[in-house]
């Protein structure tokens, strides 16, 4: 398990309440990562996408050392429990040097390993690019307590977000699912295969 998949992980003992705001964030946001004081997020209505200003996520400095920043929020999971969600919106990135990426996690009960997980690390934005829509979807799973989403950006660039949808989509639907159920029983005991 990758340093940023763990640390989002870890960042479900973390509440909003108890976090510390570094810039002037869009309503309903907080700032949360590994090195959150390195990056700062508010609005940008000079990147404007579809008629509407845009939030940003920016390191900074032209060089962070290893760790990421996320904006983000989470709500309760109790209305959407045994269905499948997808997180989508439309980013724009610029000078992206390590990656950036939409995540979303689905939690369980304090102290238990996210239920679902996906934040795109396999297919990370890089670069500079135009605006494109991208989209992390995940089932929510009998004992689902939390919905944490965000954008997360991993050393020095900038990501606009802009066009969010949250929404309950069909089963046919593939999850961007990385949390991998356990397997149903042992397998390869003697090895031979």
């Amino acid at each position: 398990m990758s340093r940023i998949v763990k640390s989002l992980i870890g960042l479900a003992a973390l509440t909003a309440g108890s976090l510390v705001l570094y810039a002037e964030m869009p309503k309903g946001w907080f700032m949360a990562g590994t090195k959150p004081t390195e990056y700062e997020s508010g609005i940008d209505s000079g990147n404007a996408y579809g008629g509407l200003p845009s939030a940003y996520l920016r390191s900074k400095k032209a060089q962070v050392d290893v760790g990421f920043g996320t904006m983000m929020q989470n709500f309760s999971a109790e209305q959407y429990v045994g269905k499948r969600v997808r997180l989508s919106a439309f980013v724009k990135s610029e000078n992206i040097d390590r990656w950036a990426g939409l995540w979303m996690r689905i939690d369980g009960k304090v102290g238990q390993a996210p239920l679902a997980f996906d934040n795109m690390q396999d297919r990370p934005i890089k670069g500079t690019s135009a605006w494109r829509n991208y989209e992390v979807v995940l089932d929510v799973p009998a004992g689902a307590t939390g919905v944490f989403f965000g954008i997360l950006l991993d050393g020095p660039g900038t990501v606009w977000l802009n066009g969010l949808k949250f929404e309950e989509v069909p089963t046919g639907i593939p999850t961007t699912d990385k949390v991998k159920a356990p397997a149903p029983g042992p397998s390869n005991l003697s090895f031979d295969k």
